[in-house]
Protein backbone atom coordinates (compact mmCIF):
# COMPACT_ATOMS: atom_id res chain seq x y z
CA UNK A 1 0.00 0.00 0.00
CA UNK A 2 1.94 2.76 -1.46
CA UNK A 3 -0.03 5.89 -0.83
CA UNK A 4 1.73 6.99 2.49
CA UNK A 5 4.92 6.86 -0.07
CA UNK A 6 3.54 9.35 -3.07
CA UNK A 7 4.70 12.86 -2.77
CA UNK A 8 4.35 15.32 -5.71
CA UNK A 9 1.31 16.68 -7.35
CA UNK A 10 -1.16 16.76 -4.41
CA UNK A 11 -3.04 20.02 -4.45
CA UNK A 12 -3.06 21.90 -0.98
CA UNK A 13 -6.73 22.34 0.39
CA UNK A 14 -7.48 25.83 1.21
CA UNK A 15 -7.64 26.29 5.08
CA UNK A 16 -9.41 28.06 8.33
CA UNK A 17 -9.64 26.71 11.56
CA UNK A 18 -12.89 25.05 12.59
CA UNK A 19 -12.09 24.88 16.21
CA UNK A 20 -10.57 28.34 17.32
CA UNK A 21 -7.51 28.86 20.22
CA UNK A 22 -8.49 30.54 23.21
CA UNK A 23 -9.63 34.53 22.24
CA UNK A 24 -6.58 36.00 23.97
CA UNK A 25 -3.85 33.63 21.64
CA UNK A 26 -6.08 34.24 18.09
CA UNK A 27 -4.00 37.14 16.72
CA UNK A 28 -0.72 34.77 17.03
CA UNK A 29 -2.68 32.06 15.12
CA UNK A 30 -2.29 33.08 11.64
CA UNK A 31 -5.46 33.37 9.72
CA UNK A 32 -6.36 30.18 7.17
CA UNK A 33 -3.77 28.16 8.85
CA UNK A 34 -5.38 24.83 9.17
CA UNK A 35 -7.84 23.19 6.96
CA UNK A 36 -11.59 23.88 6.41
CA UNK A 37 -12.97 20.05 6.32
CA UNK A 38 -16.08 18.50 6.75
CA UNK A 39 -16.64 14.89 8.65
CA UNK A 40 -18.37 12.54 6.23
CA UNK A 41 -17.17 14.57 3.47
CA UNK A 42 -13.58 14.93 3.54
CA UNK A 43 -12.98 12.04 6.12
CA UNK A 44 -14.30 9.29 8.00
CA UNK A 45 -12.99 7.87 11.39
CA UNK A 46 -13.26 3.94 11.99
CA UNK A 47 -12.45 2.11 15.25
CA UNK A 48 -10.75 -1.10 14.32
CA UNK A 49 -13.86 -2.99 14.65
CA UNK A 50 -15.01 -0.82 11.53
CA UNK A 51 -17.33 0.84 13.41
CA UNK A 52 -17.99 4.69 11.64
CA UNK A 53 -16.77 7.41 15.08
CA UNK A 54 -15.99 10.59 15.60
CA UNK A 55 -13.06 12.84 16.12
CA UNK A 56 -14.19 13.63 19.58
CA UNK A 57 -14.46 9.64 20.55
CA UNK A 58 -11.25 9.30 19.63
CA UNK A 59 -10.29 11.33 21.93
CA UNK A 60 -12.94 10.35 24.54
CA UNK A 61 -11.47 7.35 24.11
CA UNK A 62 -8.15 8.07 24.84
CA UNK A 63 -8.88 9.76 28.11
CA UNK A 64 -7.75 7.74 30.33
CA UNK A 65 -4.45 7.61 28.47
CA UNK A 66 -1.11 9.05 28.85
CA UNK A 67 -0.13 9.24 24.58
CA UNK A 68 -1.44 9.30 21.27
CA UNK A 69 0.15 8.27 18.40
CA UNK A 70 -1.31 9.27 15.23
CA UNK A 71 0.36 8.15 11.99
CA UNK A 72 -0.26 10.53 8.67
CA UNK A 73 0.95 10.02 5.27
CA UNK A 74 3.07 12.89 4.56
CA UNK A 75 1.45 14.47 1.59
CA UNK A 76 -2.57 14.31 3.21
CA UNK A 77 -3.49 17.75 2.72
CA UNK A 78 -6.92 16.37 4.75
CA UNK A 79 -4.83 14.42 7.20
CA UNK A 80 -2.53 17.53 7.68
CA UNK A 81 -5.76 19.50 8.18
CA UNK A 82 -7.18 16.68 10.57
CA UNK A 83 -4.46 16.62 13.06
CA UNK A 84 -4.77 20.42 13.74
CA UNK A 85 -8.19 19.71 14.67
CA UNK A 86 -7.70 16.64 16.77
CA UNK A 87 -5.50 18.80 18.32
CA UNK A 88 -7.33 21.43 19.09
CA UNK A 89 -9.93 18.21 20.55
CA UNK A 90 -7.16 17.68 22.47
CA UNK A 91 -6.60 20.83 23.87
CA UNK A 92 -10.52 21.41 24.92
CA UNK A 93 -11.31 18.16 27.00
CA UNK A 94 -7.62 17.18 27.94
CA UNK A 95 -5.83 20.39 28.67
CA UNK A 96 -8.85 22.70 29.48
CA UNK A 97 -10.88 20.14 30.65
CA UNK A 98 -8.89 17.96 32.92
CA UNK A 99 -6.01 20.62 33.63
CA UNK A 100 -3.49 18.20 32.01
CA UNK A 101 -0.71 19.47 30.48
CA UNK A 102 -0.98 18.79 26.14
CA UNK A 103 2.32 18.12 24.69
CA UNK A 104 2.86 18.32 21.30
CA UNK A 105 5.77 15.47 19.89
CA UNK A 106 6.63 15.88 16.26
CA UNK A 107 8.48 13.53 14.14
CA UNK A 108 9.44 16.60 11.53
CA UNK A 109 11.58 18.28 13.95
CA UNK A 110 15.25 17.21 14.97
CA UNK A 111 16.41 16.73 18.80
CA UNK A 112 19.66 18.80 18.39
CA UNK A 113 17.21 22.22 17.36
CA UNK A 114 14.96 22.05 20.79
CA UNK A 115 16.30 25.05 21.71
CA UNK A 116 15.75 27.02 18.68
CA UNK A 117 11.96 25.41 18.84
CA UNK A 118 11.76 26.36 22.23
CA UNK A 119 13.11 30.06 21.64
CA UNK A 120 10.44 30.53 19.02
CA UNK A 121 7.41 29.36 20.85
CA UNK A 122 8.64 31.48 23.94
CA UNK A 123 9.00 34.55 21.90
CA UNK A 124 12.37 34.98 21.42
CA UNK A 125 13.13 34.69 18.19
CA UNK A 126 11.40 35.33 15.13
CA UNK A 127 9.85 32.90 12.62
CA UNK A 128 11.71 33.75 10.05
CA UNK A 129 15.09 32.99 11.92
CA UNK A 130 13.16 29.93 13.47
CA UNK A 131 12.67 28.36 10.02
CA UNK A 132 16.06 29.45 9.04
CA UNK A 133 18.14 27.74 12.41
CA UNK A 134 15.42 24.29 12.09
CA UNK A 135 15.96 22.76 9.38
CA UNK A 136 12.00 22.34 8.76
CA UNK A 137 10.68 19.49 6.64
CA UNK A 138 9.42 20.47 3.17
CA UNK A 139 6.57 21.64 2.52
CA UNK A 140 6.50 22.92 6.27
CA UNK A 141 4.25 25.93 6.11
CA UNK A 142 0.95 23.75 4.30
CA UNK A 143 1.50 21.11 6.66
CA UNK A 144 3.18 21.07 9.59
CA UNK A 145 3.09 25.30 10.39
CA UNK A 146 -0.63 24.89 11.66
CA UNK A 147 0.37 22.33 14.06
CA UNK A 148 3.37 24.89 15.72
CA UNK A 149 1.07 27.75 15.21
CA UNK A 150 -1.67 26.26 17.06
CA UNK A 151 1.15 24.92 20.23
CA UNK A 152 2.42 28.08 20.19
CA UNK A 153 -1.11 29.88 20.85
CA UNK A 154 -2.11 27.41 23.19
CA UNK A 155 1.14 27.60 25.47
CA UNK A 156 1.51 23.75 24.33
CA UNK A 157 5.18 22.66 25.17
CA UNK A 158 6.48 20.89 21.72
CA UNK A 159 9.34 18.48 21.64
CA UNK A 160 11.79 18.17 18.12
CA UNK A 161 11.76 13.88 18.76
CA UNK A 162 13.42 12.55 15.63
CA UNK A 163 16.99 12.21 15.73
CA UNK A 164 19.03 14.09 13.80
CA UNK A 165 19.39 13.51 10.34
CA UNK A 166 23.32 12.96 10.02
CA UNK A 167 23.63 9.97 12.54
CA UNK A 168 20.90 8.28 10.75
CA UNK A 169 22.88 8.34 7.65
CA UNK A 170 25.66 7.18 9.73
CA UNK A 171 23.37 4.26 10.61
CA UNK A 172 22.85 3.59 6.67
CA UNK A 173 26.16 3.90 5.60
CA UNK A 174 28.35 2.13 8.81
CA UNK A 175 25.67 0.14 10.61
CA UNK A 176 23.91 0.61 14.00
CA UNK A 177 27.61 0.00 16.11
CA UNK A 178 29.03 3.23 14.39
CA UNK A 179 27.03 5.87 16.98
CA UNK A 180 29.43 4.41 19.40
CA UNK A 181 31.97 6.47 18.20
CA UNK A 182 30.05 9.99 18.67
CA UNK A 183 31.14 12.44 20.88
CA UNK A 184 29.37 12.75 24.28
CA UNK A 185 27.79 15.85 23.09
CA UNK A 186 26.33 14.09 19.93
CA UNK A 187 24.76 11.27 22.04
CA UNK A 188 22.88 13.78 23.92
CA UNK A 189 20.32 13.81 20.81
CA UNK A 190 19.95 10.20 20.22
CA UNK A 191 18.38 7.85 22.77
CA UNK A 192 20.34 5.39 24.91
CA UNK A 193 23.10 3.16 22.90
CA UNK A 194 22.76 1.18 21.85
CA UNK A 195 19.01 1.48 21.07
CA UNK A 196 16.71 -1.61 20.43
CA UNK A 197 16.80 -3.42 17.09
CA UNK A 198 14.04 -4.05 14.71
CA UNK A 199 11.52 -6.38 16.76
CA UNK A 200 10.30 -9.37 13.94
CA UNK A 201 6.79 -8.32 13.54
CA UNK A 202 8.83 -5.16 12.43
CA UNK A 203 11.32 -6.31 10.07
CA UNK A 204 8.12 -8.52 8.33
CA UNK A 205 6.46 -4.95 7.81
CA UNK A 206 9.54 -3.34 6.57
CA UNK A 207 10.35 -5.93 3.80
CA UNK A 208 6.41 -6.11 2.81
CA UNK A 209 6.89 -2.63 2.35
CA UNK A 210 10.50 -3.21 0.55
CA UNK A 211 9.08 -5.38 -1.88
CA UNK A 212 5.61 -3.36 -2.67
CA UNK A 213 8.01 -0.39 -3.29
CA UNK A 214 10.39 -2.40 -5.76
CA UNK A 215 7.63 -4.22 -7.73
CA UNK A 216 5.83 -0.73 -8.17
CA UNK A 217 9.06 0.90 -9.12
CA UNK A 218 9.33 -2.18 -11.76
CA UNK A 219 5.88 -1.71 -12.82
CA UNK A 220 7.02 1.98 -13.71
CA UNK A 221 10.40 2.62 -14.79
CA UNK A 222 9.95 5.29 -17.05
CA UNK A 223 7.95 7.24 -14.73
CA UNK A 224 9.79 6.65 -11.77
CA UNK A 225 13.15 8.42 -11.26
CA UNK A 226 15.88 8.00 -8.65
CA UNK A 227 14.88 11.29 -6.79
CA UNK A 228 11.67 10.29 -6.86
CA UNK A 229 12.34 7.15 -5.43
CA UNK A 230 14.03 8.62 -2.58
CA UNK A 231 11.13 11.06 -1.91
CA UNK A 232 8.62 7.72 -1.72
CA UNK A 233 10.95 6.02 0.49
CA UNK A 234 11.13 9.17 2.56
CA UNK A 235 7.26 9.46 3.08
CA UNK A 236 7.22 5.92 4.06
CA UNK A 237 9.65 6.47 6.73
CA UNK A 238 12.32 4.77 4.96
CA UNK A 239 15.85 6.06 4.24
CA UNK A 240 16.63 6.85 0.44
CA UNK A 241 17.29 3.56 -1.86
CA UNK A 242 15.95 1.70 1.52
CA UNK A 243 15.46 -1.03 -0.89
CA UNK A 244 19.10 -1.49 -1.50
CA UNK A 245 20.86 -1.21 1.84
CA UNK A 246 20.49 -4.14 4.57
CA UNK A 247 21.14 -1.01 7.13
CA UNK A 248 17.99 0.84 6.16
CA UNK A 249 15.97 -0.84 8.65
CA UNK A 250 18.19 -0.15 11.22
CA UNK A 251 18.04 3.45 10.32
CA UNK A 252 14.46 3.44 10.38
CA UNK A 253 14.78 1.91 13.87
CA UNK A 254 16.88 5.05 15.15
CA UNK A 255 13.99 6.83 14.06
CA UNK A 256 10.88 4.96 16.22
CA UNK A 257 14.09 4.82 19.38
CA UNK A 258 14.25 8.55 19.14
CA UNK A 259 10.58 9.20 18.88
CA UNK A 260 9.82 6.85 21.69
CA UNK A 261 12.53 8.00 24.33
CA UNK A 262 11.73 11.13 23.46
CA UNK A 263 7.86 10.99 24.50
CA UNK A 264 8.53 9.33 27.00
CA UNK A 265 11.35 11.86 28.27
CA UNK A 266 8.55 14.24 27.62
CA UNK A 267 6.12 12.22 30.19
CA UNK A 268 8.84 12.37 33.07
CA UNK A 269 9.09 16.06 32.97
CA UNK A 270 5.10 16.50 32.48
CA UNK A 271 3.97 14.82 35.41
CA UNK A 272 0.40 13.68 34.58
CA UNK A 273 0.78 14.95 31.00
CA UNK A 274 -0.54 13.93 27.56
CA UNK A 275 2.19 13.66 24.93
CA UNK A 276 0.29 14.13 21.06
CA UNK A 277 2.78 12.75 18.48
CA UNK A 278 2.61 13.13 15.14
CA UNK A 279 4.79 11.08 12.72
CA UNK A 280 4.95 9.09 9.55
CA UNK A 281 2.22 6.12 9.77
CA UNK A 282 5.03 3.47 9.01
CA UNK A 283 6.14 4.39 12.70
CA UNK A 284 2.99 4.21 14.36
CA UNK A 285 0.31 1.35 12.33
CA UNK A 286 0.35 -2.59 13.67
CA UNK A 287 1.35 -1.76 16.76
CA UNK A 288 5.23 -2.13 16.08
CA UNK A 289 7.48 1.10 15.84
CA UNK A 290 7.68 4.06 18.42
CA UNK A 291 4.77 1.68 20.06
CA UNK A 292 7.51 -1.07 20.94
CA UNK A 293 10.11 1.71 21.51
CA UNK A 294 7.73 3.58 24.15
CA UNK A 295 7.15 0.29 26.00
CA UNK A 296 11.09 -0.30 26.25
CA UNK A 297 11.87 2.91 27.43
CA UNK A 298 8.40 3.90 30.12
CA UNK A 299 6.47 0.06 30.37
CA UNK A 300 3.20 0.66 31.05
CA UNK A 301 2.66 3.95 29.51
CA UNK A 302 -0.86 3.83 27.94
CA UNK A 303 -1.64 4.58 24.36
CA UNK A 304 -3.83 5.27 22.07
CA UNK A 305 -3.26 4.69 18.23
CA UNK A 306 -4.31 6.93 15.42
CA UNK A 307 -3.54 5.85 11.80
CA UNK A 308 -4.84 8.02 8.78
CA UNK A 309 -4.75 6.76 5.20
CA UNK A 310 -5.78 8.21 2.03
CA UNK A 311 -8.28 6.67 -0.14
CA UNK A 312 -10.78 7.51 -3.26
CA UNK A 313 -14.11 6.43 -1.20
CA UNK A 314 -14.02 6.95 2.35
CA UNK A 315 -16.81 4.69 3.14
CA UNK A 316 -14.76 1.77 1.84
CA UNK A 317 -13.70 0.40 4.91
CA UNK A 318 -11.67 -2.85 4.31
CA UNK A 319 -10.85 -5.31 7.16
CA UNK A 320 -8.33 -7.00 5.17
CA UNK A 321 -6.33 -3.50 5.02
CA UNK A 322 -7.63 -0.98 8.14
CA UNK A 323 -8.38 -3.01 10.78
CA UNK A 324 -4.99 -3.95 11.88
CA UNK A 325 -3.62 -0.11 11.92
CA UNK A 326 -4.65 1.49 15.09
CA UNK A 327 -6.96 1.66 17.64
CA UNK A 328 -8.49 4.28 15.24
CA UNK A 329 -8.41 4.35 11.29
CA UNK A 330 -9.01 7.70 9.30
CA UNK A 331 -9.78 7.42 5.93
CA UNK A 332 -9.41 10.65 4.54
CA UNK A 333 -10.51 11.73 0.49
CA UNK A 334 -7.43 11.60 -1.90
CA UNK A 335 -6.89 15.23 -2.92
CA UNK A 336 -7.49 16.09 -6.78
CA UNK A 337 -3.80 17.53 -8.47
CA UNK A 338 -4.38 20.46 -9.44
CA UNK A 339 -4.30 20.69 -13.77
CA UNK A 340 -0.91 20.95 -14.93
CA UNK A 341 0.43 18.19 -12.16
Amino acid sequence: MLRRALGPGIACVTVLATVAPPAAAQEDVPHGSTSSIEAGVDYRVYDRNGQRTTLAAIVDGALGDEVLLVGEEHDDMVGHAFQTLLLNEVVRRVGAGSGRMVVLSLEMFERDVQYVLDEYLDGLISETHFLRSSRPWDEYETRYRALVEHARAFGLPVVAANAPRRYVNRVTREGPASLMELSEQARRYLPPLPYPGPSDRYRAQWDALMTEAMLGMQATPDSVGSSDQDAMAQSAGAPPRAELNPNAIYSQALWDASMGHAITEALVAHIDGFVVHMAGSFHVEKGTGILERIADYRPGTRVTTVVMTKVDDIDAWSEERHAALGDYVVLTRKAVPTEGH
